[in-house]
C-alpha cells in the first residue's frame, strides 16, 4: 500500500512511502473525541459510483486492499451499525474476534474482544442468520452480540419476537414512527460503545449523514467501471454534508480514502 496523502499524523508516514501494518493502523486510529461518540462510515464503490456489483452485493467489487481496511476498521470499532436489508442481502453473521493482537489490546483498554453488531430496522425484523443461536455451545459462540435498533412503530408483536431472538435488553426502541438515529447513537455510547462503524447500506448512510451524525467517511474506490443500475453509496435523505480529505492510499489500483467533517 502506497501513501498519497497524510493529513492526520504529522510526522508520520509521508506521501510516496509504503505502509506497514502499524503505519496503516495509525492512519485509521479513532481520534480523541473528548467523550462523545464518533460515527465512522465505511463504503465501497466502483469508478462509476456503484455501491455494489451488478448482482447487488458488495462482495463482488471488493479487492484485497479493501478487505485489509475493512478488517482493520472492524477491529478498531466498538459496534458495527448496519441496516437490516443490507445485513440480509450480504449474509451478515455475528462479528468475530478482532484480529492479531487487537483483541488483547481492546480487552486491556476495558473493551470487548470483538465488536457488537447493531441492526437498524423500523419493523424490528431480525435477519435470519442473526436470529440463529450462536454456534459451538458457548454463550456467545466466541462472537460479538447482536443489538436491534428499532422504533415503537414496529409494534409489540414484532418487538417481542426480536426480544425472544436476541434478549430483552438487546432491543433498543428509539423513536416513535421512525428510528431516532441520534438517540440510537447515544444509547450505544451509553452501553460503552462510542466508536460506531456504519456499514450502510446507502439509505442508512444517507440518514446518518442527514441527521448530522457522520464524523467520518472511509471510501474505497475500486478500479472497475460497472455500468448497470446499482445505487450510489448514499441515497434517499438529503444530506449536503461537506467532508475534508485526510488520508489517500493506493494499492493495485484501489484507492482507499478517509474523509472527516471540517474541524474534526
Amino acid at each position: 500500500m502506497r501513501l498519497l496523502l497524510n493529513d492526520v499524523l504529522p510526522g508520520g508516514a509521508s506521501p510516496g512511502e509504503l505502509l506497514d501494518e502499524a503505519a496503516l493502523e495509525g492512519l485509521y486510529a479513532y481520534p480523541d473525541a473528548a467523550g462523545r461518540p464518533w460515527v465512522r462510515a465505511n463504503m465501497v464503490a466502483t469508478l462509476d459510483g456503484a455501491a455494489a456489483g451488478n448482482d447487488g452485493r458488495t462482495g463482488t467489487i471488493n479487492t484485497p486492499a479493501d478487505l485489509v481496511v475493512y478488517t482493520l476498521l472492524r477491529d478498531l470499532a466498538d459496534v458495527v451499525l448496519v441496516g437490516a436489508g443490507t445485513a440480509r442481502a450480504e449474509g451478515y453473521g455475528r462479528p468475530g474476534p478482532r484480529t492479531g493482537n487487537r483483541a488483547a489490546l481492546a480487552v486491556a483498554e476495558g473493551r470487548a474482544a470483538h465488536p457488537e453488531l447493531a441492526v437498524v430496522s423500523r419493523t424490528a425484523a431480525v435477519p435470519p442468520l442473526l436470529a440463529a443461536a450462536p454456534e459451538d455451545g458457548a454463550a456467545d459462540g466466541g462472537r460479538g452480540g447482536v443489538l436491534m435498533v428499532t422504533c415503537a412503530a414496529a409494534g409489540e408483536e414484532a418487538l417481542d419476537r426480536a426480544r425472544d431472538a436476541l434478549g430483552a435488553d438487546r432491543v433498543l426502541v428509539v423513536g416513535g414512527d421512525s428510528v431516532d438515529l441520534p438517540a440510537a447513537v447515544g444509547a450505544l455510547a451509553g452501553r460503552g460503545l462510542p466508536r460506531v462503524l456504519c456499514e450502510g447500506g446507502p439509505s442508512l448512510l444517507a440518514d446518518v449523514a442527514a441527521a448530522g451524525l457522520l464524523d467520518e467517511l472511509c471510501l474505497t474506490v475500486v478500479p472497475l467501471l460497472a455500468g448497470g443500475v446499482e445505487r450510489r453509496v448514499a441515497v434517499g435523505a438529503v444530506a449536503d454534508r461537506p467532508l475534508v480529505p485526510r488520508v489517500l492510499i493506493e494499492s493495485g489500483g484501489t484507492l482507499l480514502q478517509r474523509w472527516t467533517r471540517p474541524g474534526a
